[in-house]
């Protein structure tokens, strides 16, 4: 029971600064649209914005897997709302997939800590 406590702690965890890192890979266009330094500045922090939230969701969720797992299930739930319009399922699944899978796998720690 023990090595399953700890997949379940770590997978989430490592699952989301993966998540993190892969959705912080799409701010890097800003570099294509030569703005000059601060126009650069300024579009690389907006577009970095969602990588902050998912940042201080991760920061909070790792001493408290419960809000952890029900903020990635919200999030990916804002996400499916606002862009479900622009390309159906497959569009939405590279990155609602990883946001809902995570949530679930800090639920499932959560529960496990709880009832186990």
């Amino acid at each position: 029971m023990s090595r399953l406590r700890s997949v379940l702690h770590w997978t989430p965890r490592v699952l989301g600064i993966l998540f993190v890192a892969f959705v912080s890979i799409f701010a890097l266009d800003i570099f294509d649209e030569q703005l000059g330094f601060w126009g650069t500045f300024v579009g690389l922090f907006m577009h970095l914005i969602p990588s902050f939230v998912l940042i201080a969701v991760l920061w909070v969720g790792w001493r408290r897997p419960l809000v952890a797992g029900v903020a990635f299930l919200l999030l990916a739930a804002f996400y499916c709302y606002s862009f479900s319009s622009r390309g159906g399922f497959l569009f939405l699944l590279p990155i609602a997939g990883p946001a809902i899978l995570i949530g679930l796998l800090f639920l499932a720690e959560y529960t496990l800590e709880r009832h186990g």
